[in-house]
C-alpha cells in the first residue's frame, strides 16, 4: 500500500503570536519536518479564508469569537479572524518543509468554513484530494498538525469514511481543546476506527 502524511495547516495564524494560536503550535514543525522523509508522498493543507468569512465572529454583530452561529450546513463555531489569503498569519510557519508532493487549500468560500481536508463544512462539497490521492493509490495515511481537535480530527474522520486507512501522531498535533473538544475528538476518532498514535 502506498502511504502518504498529511500536514493539516502548520500556518502563522495557529502558532504562538497568530490570530488564532494554539498552544505549542510551534512545537510540532521540527517533529513534522523529520516524519517527512519517511514517506513518498507528502501534502500540506493550509486555511485560505477571504476578508468577511462567515467563519469570522467579526462578520456578525454582537458575536464573540468561540460563540456560535447557524448557518446553513448546521452550527458554525465563530473565531477570530485568521489565515486571510495572502496574509502573513496564513502562511506557513517559516520553518516548516514545504517541499511537498501537493498544497490544499480550503475555506476559501466565503459562506462555508472548512475544518476537513476532505470536505467542508457541509460534508458535501470536495477539495479534491480524494480524487488527488485514489489517483496516486494512496490507501494509508498518517496525519500530523494543528488542531487535533478541529481540522486534524474532521480530516481523519472524513479519511476513515472514505475508506483509507488512518493514524493520527498526537506528539505531532497540538490542540485547542475548547470546552472539552479533545477529549470529543479523540472519542469520535477511535470511534470512527482512526489509529490514535
Amino acid at each position: 500500500m502506498s502511504k502518504a502524511l498529511l500536514v493539516i495547516d502548520v500556518q502563522n495564524d495557529f502558532c504562538p503570536g497568530g490570530a488564532l494560536a494554539v498552544p505549542g503550535g510551534d512545537e510540532i514543525v521540527a517533529p513534522i519536518n523529520a516524519m517527512m522523509t519517511q514517506f513518498d508522498t507528502v501534502i500540506l493543507t493550509q486555511d485560505w479564508h477571504p476578508a468577511g468569512h462567515s467563519s469570522f465572529a467579526s462578520s456578525y454583530d454582537g458575536k464573540q469569537p468561540f460563540e456560535t452561529t447557524e448557518l446553513d450546513y448546521g452550527t458554525q463555531v465563530l473565531w477570530p479572524d485568521h489565515c486571510v489569503k495572502n496574509s502573513d498569519g496564513a502562511a506557513f510557519h517559516p520553518d516548516l518543509r514545504t517541499d511537498g508532493d501537493l498544497i490544499i487549500r480550503k475555506g476559501f468560500r466565503t459562506a462555508i468554513d472548512s475544518y476537513s481536508a476532505f470536505f467542508e463544512n457541509d460534508q458535501v462539497t470536495p477539495t479534491g484530494l480524494e480524487g488527488y490521492l485514489r489517483t496516486r493509490g494512496i490507501e494509508e495515511l498518517t496525519l500530523v498538525g494543528l488542531a487535533t481537535d478541529f481540522c486534524v480530527a474532521f480530516s481523519a474522520m472524513d479519511a476513515r469514511r472514505l475508506g483509507f486507512d488512518v493514524t493520527v501522531v498526537l506528539d505531532a498535533c497540538r490542540a485547542i481543546d475548547l470546552d472539552g473538544s479533545l477529549d470529543t475528538a479523540l472519542n469520535n476518532m477511535r470511534a470512527r476506527g482512526v489509529v490514535i498514535a
